[in-house]
């Protein structure tokens, strides 16, 4: 596979947001949103084995992983083998991944985080693995503006999303604005802001 980085940082979003983790964060992605903030990602790294990958994740010393990108399930044969060997050593697992790729095979072994794709990002996901999103899952949507509000809160009403439910503004956006909106319409979301940009971290 091929590796953007690994680094120790807090968890900026979702449902562990806060929580000191290991990144290990996979090159490629077959989207190109427009406000990716990853975009490094989209090429170079370096390719590592999962014995490699294994050991710098055992030197970061935290039991806290989150497999990003990119879109890690372009590599999903060797993050599958890495699930499996973390599973093993009591590690605890998410996945963050752009909602196009079938991520039912790593759910005995990680959470998943899927990123729904809002209008602005000019990409969608595949909304029909909504129905594989567990209880111990989650689903993002970072909004920018009243289009992608009015999307997620669409997106939510017709599909039944059993996991948790997060709304997170792109850097720049009108907070407040997003905010009022979920609290006037009482949409069924936590509103987020990203720790690790207010912080100045990864």
């Amino acid at each position: 596979m091929i590796v953007s980085e690994i680094f120790r940082s807090l968890q900026g979003e979702g449902k562990n947001q806060g929580r000191p983790c290991t990144f290990i964060r996979l090159a490629g992605c077959n989207l190109r949103c427009a406000w990716c903030d990853t975009s490094y990602a989209w090429e170079g790294g370096e390719e590592m084995s999962v014995t490699e990958v294994l050991d710098q994740v055992w030197l970061q010393n935290m039991t806290y992983i989150s497999i990003t990108g990119g879109e890690p399930l372009l590599w999903a044969e060797e993050v599958l083998e890495l699930l499996k060997k973390f599973n093993l050593h009591g590690y605890t697992v998410e996945i963050e991944t752009n909602g196009t790729r079938d991520f039912r095979a790593m759910q005995p072994y990680a959470s998943i985080c899927m990123d729904v794709k809002c209008p602005s990002s000019g990409e969608k996901s595949d909304l029909s693995l909504l129905r594989y999103i567990t209880p111990k899952d989650s689903v993002k949507f970072v909004v920018a503006d009243d289009e992608d509000l009015l999307y997620a809160r669409a997106v939510m009403a017709h599909y039944e999303i059993r996991g948790e439910v997060f709304i997170s503004p792109v850097e720049g956006a009108d907070y407040r604005a997003i905010a009022d909106y979920i609290v006037e319409e009482n949409l069924p979301v936590r509103f987020q802001v990203q720790l690790h940009k207010i912080l100045g971290v990864k």
